[in-house]
């Protein structure tokens, strides 16, 4: 395994990080300890969760993926040697209203009970990473484009919400603070405020990156090298899609488009179909397995301190793994960019 260093801190975490966001729902509690044993025992020392996991959210499974990293942590695995990370959502518009009983806000009574929530849940005293799951504020994420500006929106204040974050991290419960699905402008006010007020400077940004969606490389990359807010890249293999499996409107049993499609919808439509097609093409034609490309792609990129892939399978981990040693040649990235010109970011 390899490491990186996670922001401006002294803590060194695994190029690759445990994504967990199937357990309780597709994966049952005895699979996830597996592959949380697997991944320790492969020097992962990064796992990655969210109150509202799994996912698709619901009300009758939320919170349970928390609990099975607790329940794993219950049983006797090694609390020191995992670098821990969870999300606080944010404003939701009423979609997840089960999520603390009402509509969530990133303000002091919400992130309170939210952070006091997934260490009950995690049955453990402190996260090292509390990452704010998207902004409270309406701007783009999740894949929407065009940009709508809210004049008189009622965001709770980043000065705010991060003054809340400072008062964890005194008392112990959360040791750094990180961002996701954020964009340029809210890193930039984010490190702007932390620097004027001396609250926690943010540490690490986690948005989508992934050989179908290269839009990070517009504006937050340079500010994750420049400022040092590295990339934890999630869906590194578009939700399953760049392995190949769903090529020719394929439906393998149990995986998460067969199951999920019709709310899953970001990878899932004819250009980013077309553009799998020439990225499984040209892995083959070199000899790689797909998933192996995909993920040593990202791995590689200089503003990713560490790459998100999820799991269903103990195989899922093995690759996970062993993408952290292949180099992919140059004749690989000369292709990859040549069908990234031809069909660039078809599923931002």
């Amino acid at each position: 395994m390899q490491y990186r260093r996670l922001g401006r801190t002294d803590i060194d975490v695994s190029v690759i990080c445990l994504g967990t966001m199937t357990w309780g729902r597709q994966n049952t509690e005895a699979e996830a300890h597996q592959q949380l044993d697997m991944a320790i025992d492969a020097g992962i020392n990064f796992i990655d969760a969210a109150e509202m996991y799994p996912v698709p959210p619901a009300e009758e499974t939320y919170g349970r993926t928390e609990e099975i990293i607790g329940s794993w942590f219950a049983r006797g695995a090694p609390r020191d040697r995992v670098i821990l990370a969870t999300k606080v959502v944010g404003r939701d518009d009423g979609r997840f209203g089960f999520l603390r009983g009402c509509n969530p806000r990133l303000n002091r009574q919400h992130i309170e009970a939210a952070i006091d929530g997934s260490l009950r849940r995690l049955r453990t005293d402190y996260v090292d990473l509390y990452q704010l799951h998207w902004p409270d504020r309406r701007t783009n994420n999740f894949g929407r484009l065009g940009y709508n500006h809210v004049p008189d929106d009622d965001a709770v204040p980043i000065a705010e919400t991060l003054e809340v974050l400072g008062d964890l991290v005194k008392a112990g419960k959360v040791r750094m603070v990180g961002l996701s699905n954020e964009t340029p402008w809210g890193v930039m006010e984010f490190l702007r405020v932390a620097e004027r007020t001396g609250l926690p400077r943010v540490v690490s940004i986690q948005n989508p990156y992934n050989l179908l969606n290269r839009s990070f490389e517009v504006g937050l990359a340079e500010i994750a090298i420049r400022e040092q807010v590295g990339l934890l890249a999630y869906s590194p293999l578009a939700m399953g899609v760049l392995t190949g499996k769903y090529i020719g409107d394929a439906k393998p049993e149990g995986a998460r488009l067969t199951l999920f499609g019709d709310r899953m919808t970001r990878y899932n439509h004819w250009t980013g179909h077309k553009a799998t097609e020439r990225y499984v093409a040209l892995a083959r034609e070199h000899g790689l397995d797909p998933a192996l490309m995909a993920l040593a792609y990202v791995n590689s990129r200089p503003f990713v301190t560490s790459t998100i892939p999820g799991a269903t399978k103990l195989d899922h981990i093995r690759t996970m793994i062993d993408s952290v040693g292949v180099t992919l040649p140059q004749t690989v990235i000369d292709g990859i960019d040549a069908i990234h010109r031809e069909i660039s970011n078809p599923c931002p």
